[in-house]
């Protein structure tokens, strides 16, 4: 007889495979040991072929079906965008068919992969904060907040192939316009709190220049307000969403309220609620005096009960893992922070 050593074993995921008695594969008394526990190891069993076009016994393998999931099958098109939204208090004209087939093109974007939406949504929850608190002072829309999502993804290190910098994307003429000093050491431009004070000052200049319309504003702030402005003239238009121009400013304001429709509503779209967000880290606003040539990142987190990557993270803006001489203002982790650090003067 004709025999096959069988090496493994693969199951498929959902499926079961049993193996129950069967004539074939009953063992005598000299395949077992003294004790009784079996000499071969299953990968080892030798399985009897069996004569072709002869059916296998059914006893021999038994193939359990999956089990199936209870509910509705999930589909993206279960969820719709609405048939109203506004942005900055001003209703988006979703009854124009090419408005609501592009805001829906983001739309259903952000929520194809869910994953980094999951993760856009937790970040949320640590970078909003700030720009919520900066923007109401300033008297901006709320609303505006979203375009960090679409900028940067609330990632201040950010930076771009234009040399695009920081969680608002300045470049760097648009930076030093508003005072964001980027050199060997340090980029301004990758402060939470400094960039959105830029932002703020940028985004109302933009509202005037545009006639207080919100929609050329963003749309000036991703191409610069002299494009639009020459592209409005060149159409003989002034709407928004009756402008031809760059892809990318085409797609930036839809993305912006699409962002908006989904993030400001986590629990409907992503399953998430407040208390999955990232929370913001408590933190202290130290001053550190280098007074040597240089000193080491590494040492200062050291003194101050946190690690150079812990840092970094929370002082984006420096470049490097050394300080010149000089004196520099540092974020550091309350909890972790000595006493002494505490008593420093707060930055302005």
């Amino acid at each position: 007889m004709v025999t096959r050593r069988i090496r493994s074993l693969i199951l498929p995921i959902g499926v079961i495979l049993i193996l129950t008695v069967n004539p074939l594969l009953a063992l005598s008394a000299a395949d077992l040991g003294d004790n009784g526990q079996k000499l071969e190891s299953d990968k080892d069993l030798i399985v009897p072929d069996l004569p072709d076009g002869q059916p296998e016994p059914e006893d021999r393998l038994v193939i359990l079906p999956e089990i199936k999931r209870e509910g509705e099958r999930f589909f993206l098109s279960s969820f719709k965008l609405p048939d109203k939204i506004t942005f900055a208090g001003v209703s988006v004209p979703l009854d124009n068919w090419q408005v609501r087939e592009r805001i829906e093109y983001e739309f259903y974007q952000f929520l194809e992969d869910q994953g980094e939406s999951i993760i856009l949504a937790k970040r949320t929850g640590r970078c909003f904060p700030p720009a919520e608190k900066q923007l109401a002072e300033a008297g901006l829309p709320d609303d505006l907040k979203y375009m960090l999502l679409v900028e940067s993804k609330c990632i201040s290190a950010a930076y771009s192939k234009a040399k695009a910098s920081g969680p608002w994307q300045f470049i760097p003429s648009t930076g030093r316009r508003y005072r964001l000093k980027s050199d060997a050491v340090r980029d301004e431009r990758r402060n939470l709190e400094m960039s959105t004070e830029a932002a703020v000052k940028y985004l109302k200049y933009l509202k005037d220049f545009q006639d207080n319309d919100w929609f050329l504003a963003m749309a000036s702030y991703n191409a610069g307000e002299e494009r639009i402005r020459k592209l409005l003239k060149e159409q003989k238009i002034t709407d928004y969403w009756k402008m031809h121009g760059p892809r990318e400013t085409m797609r930036y304001v839809p993305r912006i309220i699409a962002a908006k429709e989904i993030y400001s509503q986590p629990e409907k779209y992503l399953g998430l609620t407040k208390k999955d967000l990232y929370m913001p880290l408590e933190t202290e606003t130290i001053t550190v005096n280098v007074k040597e040539s240089q000193r080491a990142l590494t040492s200062v987190a050291e003194e101050f009960g946190t690690y150079l990557l812990e840092l970094k993270m929370l002082n984006p803006e420096f470049k490097k893992d050394m300080l010149p001489r000089g004196s520099y203002q540092i974020r550091v982790p309350r909890q972790t922070c000595p006493n002494r650090c505490f008593k420093q003067e707060p930055s302005p």
